[in-house]
């Protein structure tokens, strides 16, 4: 922290601050939670008070299809749900810009993007809250579309601040705008860095529970904890990669390349026999968009054969947080780190029930949650718990 810039350290008035926020939160057209949004709201007022001119950006979903590398821009990925929601909560006027999608390659061609932008700086607005950043190709470009969405976003503002610790992908909108204008980090990346200091010099021992969609996106952070934390629990579908490295299942919707990841993954783990606890019990559905009685069931993956063929696994039981194991790994720990939702939501919630219930029996040790599927679903699911951990 001694070496780390901070917005407190530079003279905002009458600048116009670029500011990377995490406002994902958006699904379908709607807010699910508005957590994170609530959270950046100190570094956004403390911009204002400054004197500063506010310029907002975030990403929203995944509107490129991996495949084709096509975008799709609509209102399901809009960030005008959480302008709305800053309207009402701020009192603000807050401008967007059109976007067309014609010209979607950069910020300054779309319409109207020199008048909202004056319009910030003589006051006629307070906020200039830009298009979601994922609609531009350059966003996660890894060459010159890349290098030119960068200049595009930096040329609208004098510094850059950033304050999505959870948008933690190397793109235009996080790392290249900040090789380019002065770059200070805001109040709530601030406060993420000491809580990431508090995690990576823990109390021990450590409990880490990991869960995921994609071995590709974890699989550096698993390795990390697996040689930090005393005990690691995995879940999700890398627990189910995980599961047919090991075992050999065929587990439906698992594919080749997430397979041979979590071989990687395996291979590490032997290297710490005692740190990987696994969830014994996984409960598989015939169904991946619905539950319907009679078309799932329990398994113990210690009772399964070497090359049993399962439906899709979207779940772990409750009873696997029973287990004598998995038991003292969450209930003897003195800090426990989560980024997990166990269960493919909205219905599948049992694993997810059962572990944030065992957190909330652990009443000694330091509890970090992160991410914004994690967070929500604590939220959705055990509301009391959600609001007295707060």
């Amino acid at each position: 922290m001694e070496n780390l810039k901070k917005i407190q350290d530079e003279n905002l008035q009458g600048k116009v601050v670029l500011v990377r926020v995490d406002h994902n939160v958006v699904k379908k057209g709607k807010i699910k939670d508005t957590y994170r949004i609530d959270s950046s709201i100190p570094t956004i007022k403390y911009i204002l008070e400054k004197g500063g001119k506010p310029v907002l950006m975030t990403h929203v979903g995944r509107p490129k299809d991996k495949k084709t590398g096509f975008i799709t821009v609509s209102e399901e990925t809009s960030v005008k749900p959480v302008i709305e929601y800053l309207k009402s909560i701020l009192n603000l006027k807050i401008e967007t810009i059109d976007f067309d999608v014609e010209k979607a390659e950069t910020i300054s061609d779309l319409i109207d993007t020199n008048k909202k932008l004056t319009n910030l700086k003589n006051g006629i607005s307070d906020i200039l809250y830009l298009p979601n950043t994922r609609w531009f190709y350059g966003e996660e470009d890894k060459g010159d579309l890349r290098e030119k969405f960068s200049k595009d976003l930096a040329s609208l503002s004098d510094i850059f601040v950033n304050d999505a610790f959870g948008s933690w992908q190397p793109h235009a909108s996080t790392v290249g705008v900040a090789k380019i204008l002065p770059a200070f980090a805001g109040l709530l990346m601030q406060k993420e860095i000491e809580n990431l200091h508090r995690v990576l010099e823990p109390t021990r021992p450590m409990t880490a529970v990991v869960a995921g969609s994609k071995f590709d996106t974890k699989i550096g952070p698993l390795n990390s904890l697996l040689e930090k934390a005393d005990y690691l629990i995995i879940g999700g579908v890398i627990y189910n990669a995980y599961l047919c490295a090991k075992y050999g299942f065929k587990i439906k919707g698992i594919t080749e390349e997430d397979i041979k990841d979590a071989h990687k993954f395996v291979k590490l783990t032997e290297k710490y026999p005692q740190k990987l606890i696994e969830l014994p019990y996984i409960i598989e559905s015939d169904f991946l968009e619905k539950k319907e009685k009679g078309h799932y069931r329990t398994h113990n993956i210690y009772e399964l054969k070497a090359d049993a063929q399962l439906n899709y696994v979207l779940d772990v039981d409750a009873k696997s947080f029973m287990n004598k194991e998995v038991k003292k790994a969450l209930m003897n720990a003195k800090t426990i780190f989560v980024n997990a939702v166990m269960g493919y939501t909205p219905n599948f919630s049992e694993g997810t029930i059962a572990l944030d219930m065992m957190l909330d029996k652990n009443v000694g040790a330091n509890k970090f949650l992160g991410g914004g599927d994690t967070l929500q679903e604590f939220k959705n699911l055990l509301p009391d718990i959600y609001e007295d951990a707060l």
